[in-house]
């Protein structure tokens, strides 16, 4: 174990490597899964709004945490509300920072709950939500989308986020109004399918909706980041929705073969023109600059096909290593055999 986790034991006085669970014991009606880094300063407004919300709801729940490589002191604070909170706190503790979707994919690992929803920890989607979306998953939904209504996000990131969204639903034929939203429900029968995935890189709520049978969509309240700042910089949300166009959709390689063609065909008109000209008006230096232009222009097209193509390839290349999407360092939970 890292000298972290290490004190982490000695501070709580846990085994951090007890048994995930007991078959024979009744599972929860819900699991909540929240992806946690560096989110020291709000964790504790999290747990006062959180628990209340979820005892409000008078159904058997459990709360995940999964740490994911945090370098502050989020592990101990979640240690802390463990032992506050042993009877429906869960804790697993990451070796390193795998990302949100990778954390999440684990919480779904040790989830036991008939339905599961996902929350993000910063507090921008407010836990009393949670119980719309158990509202649906109880009339039979199998998975619920939610729409940020009165998004508290830059004008940029709002206005980026719509144009990806529409982008992604012209490729990848997958509804989904509000992509960035990561308060949704699951059912079991969903999340037993996500399961049995080994994608190294996903998209949870995309590869989530190609297993539903009855997916539904409804508003939730948006509020201003809590503390701290958000875990996606802009190169992450390009990375992002790489992934997410890559990883459900050979569109774009469709559609680059077609640019091939329509370049081709239209530098061989080019040619036969340049040619026609060249015997008609003699030489013309003139066009030299504007050759240049359509070379430099030709090149770069070029070089993104070759960008695209490199990220599919990458795709496979990290899948047949055949290593770990994560590694699960050490679990806080209770003993369900007492």
């Amino acid at each position: 174990m890292s000298e972290q986790t290490n004190d982490l034991k000695a501070q709580s006085g846990l085994d951090l490597n007890v048994p995930a669970g007991n078959p024979d014991i009744e599972p929860p009606e819900l699991s909540v899964v929240i992806p946690v880094y560096n989110e020291e300063a709000g964790l504790q407004t999290l747990f006062d709004r959180l628990y209340p919300a979820l005892d409000a709801l008078h159904a058997r729940y459990e709360v995940i945490f999964i740490n994911d490589g945090s370098r502050d002191r989020s592990p101990l604070i979640l240690s802390d509300q463990y032992r506050k909170r042993p009877d429906v706190t869960r804790v697993v503790l990451f070796n390193g920072n795998y990302g949100q979707h990778m954390a999440i994919m684990a919480g779904f690992s040790q989830a036991r709950g008939q339905s599961v929803i996902t929350l993000d920890a910063d507090l921008q989607n407010p836990p009393e939500e949670i119980g719309n979306l158990l509202a649906k998953l109880r009339e039979g939904y199998d998975y619920v989308g939610t729409i940020r209504q009165n998004r508290q996000d830059s004008w940029f990131r709002r206005h980026a986020s719509r144009a990806m969204n529409n982008l992604r639903e012209k490729i990848t034929h997958i509804t989904m109004t509000d992509q960035g939203c990561m308060l949704r429900g699951y059912s079991r029968q969903v999340v037993q399918m996500l399961n049995q995935c080994e994608e190294g890189r996903t998209f949870i709520p995309a590869l989530a909706y190609t297993f539903a049978s009855r997916p539904i969509e409804i508003e939730v309240a948006h509020e201003e980041r809590f503390a701290g700042e958000s875990k996606y910089s802009l190169y992450s949300l390009i990375r992002l929705n790489f992934d997410l166009v890559t990883g459900f959709s050979t569109m774009p390689l469709q559609a680059f073969s077609l640019l091939g063609v329509v370049l081709a065909l239209g530098s061989t008109a080019l040619f036969f023109l340049l040619l026609v000209r060249r015997f008609v008006f003699g030489a013309e230096v003139e066009g030299v600059f504007t050759l240049f232009a359509l070379i430099f222009a030709l090149i770069g097209v070029l070089l993104f096909g070759v960008g695209l193509l490199g990220e599919y390839i990458g795709r496979i290349y990290e899948q047949v290593r055949g290593r770990p999407r994560f590694v699960i360092q050490a679990i806080l939970e209770q003993d369900p055999r007492g």
